[in-house]
């Protein structure tokens, strides 16, 4: 009987993660396009590209890099984070199928 409802949460929750995924991954190459010069952040469209990545991701980010700092210049807080991302969705994915 519940089953129906679960599977509705457990969909709404695996969309959420992934749209959120995938917002991590544009984060990523659009600070790689304006690292290596590809991406004017002169241009509107493009600050407000990169503004709003950077609403959705730095909070996120801010709280990985608090516990592990850049090392050498490299970044990987966006790494951990798709990482946690992807152990709490087959977490929650398990979870969900033990109870149906």
């Amino acid at each position: 009987m519940l089953a129906p409802i679960i599977n509705v949460f457990l969909f709404i929750f695996n969309t959420l993660i992934d749209l959120y995924i995938f917002v991590i991954i544009a984060a990523v190459v659009v600070s790689w396009l304006i690292a290596f010069g590809v991406l004017n952040t002169y241009n509107p469209l493009a600050r407000s590209l990169v503004q709003m990545l950077d609403a959705l991701t730095e909070p996120v980010f801010r709280r990985v890099r608090r516990i592990i700092p850049p090392l050498g210049g490299l970044d990987l807080s966006p790494l951990i984070v798709l990482l946690i991302l992807e152990a709490l969705q087959m977490l929650v994915n398990d979870y969900a199928v033990m109870a149906l």
